[in-house]
């Protein structure tokens, strides 16, 4: 393990990077300078065995400029770990939410295609289905370039070919979580889907979902909803959009559109959200048209 100990100091707190449901992350040097991350696992955990072999499993073979990426794995009795890419500009919840960071709507626009990117990849492009099961803005990490990787999967199920749904036991972050999962524990692409919605409404309205303005009957999405179509400057970050902005009505839309679609991404139903390649394509567009107002 003084591979381990070297990189990261002793895991020294100085080079805590964040701590997820199953373990720590800690920034590691390597001899020749270069910056690494060093997944380790809480072997105390309930289910933390499984977590590992999964994320090894589903990260081995994955290749997306998008997601992830691991470098290598370490594994005996008492010691797990998995030696990731560093991403210098941290989690997207941190440049949300720190005040050293600001996110213009196109920085956002970009991540969130980013996001959509790798999720479409891992749902329709890969050798079976995979689905991420936990898509929240601490597990998409931002690199020197501000290009979004999708990170963390803890949690992931892996369908077969023929499948479009799976059972768990195991439940990911409340507040992001699609209603048949939390209530059923039904996993299929529509629960990434959903996650996803949900985060693209935190992200263009710098809310979390469980803001503490939320309480009984009124939720994020809900809070969305209501706003549309003609009230929708108020659940918008007020850092994106002034009144005497240049292009303010064009801008307005754009935005709007974005809520439009983060809302066909959170229906109730399964089967009546749209699917991850639709939203790619959707936000890709909307993109395009934010730029000739911009």
């Amino acid at each position: 393990m003084n591979f381990f100990d070297r990189a990261t100091d002793g895991y020294s707190e100085s080079n805590l990077l964040g701590i997820g449901s199953f373990g720590s992350v800690y920034k590691g040097i390597l001899n020749d300078g270069r910056s690494i991350a060093v997944k380790v696992f809480n072997l105390e955990l309930e289910g933390v065995l499984k977590s590992f072999d999964v994320e090894c499993e589903v990260l081995k073979n994955l290749r997306h400029r998008n997601l992830v990426k691991v470098i290598s794995g370490c594994w005996n009795q008492d010691f797990r770990a998995l030696v990731l890419e560093y991403m210098c500009n941290g989690s997207l919840e941190k440049c949300l939410y720190s005040d050293n960071y600001f996110l213009d709507t196109l920085q956002r626009l970009d991540i969130m295609i980013d996001v959509a990117s790798a999720v479409q990849y891992l749902h329709e492009e890969y050798l079976t289905p995979v689905i991420h099961c936990d898509l929240k803005p601490s597990n998409v990490l931002l690199d020197e370039d501000m290009v979004a990787h999708v990170s963390d999967f803890g949690v992931a199920k892996m369908l077969e070919k023929e499948e479009s749904f799976a059972w768990t036991k195991t439940l990911a972050t409340i507040g992001y979580i699609a209603p048949e999962y939390g209530s059923e524990g039904l996993i299929s692409a529509k629960c990434d889907v959903y996650s996803y919605g949900i985060m693209l409404m935190e992200v263009f309205s710098g809310r979390k979902s469980n803001d503490e303005m939320f309480a009984g009957n009124l939720n994020l999405k809900s809070w969305i909803n209501d706003s549309l179509p003609n009230s929708i400057l108020q659940v918008i970050d007020a850092e994106l959009l002034k009144r005497e902005d240049e292009n303010f009505t064009e801008k307005l839309e754009s935005l709007s559109s974005i809520m439009e679609l983060a809302l066909k991404c959170v229906r109730e139903s399964p089967s009546e959200r749209i699917s991850m390649k639709v939203t790619l394509e959707t936000l890709k567009k909307i993109k395009l048209k934010f730029l000739r107002v911009n």
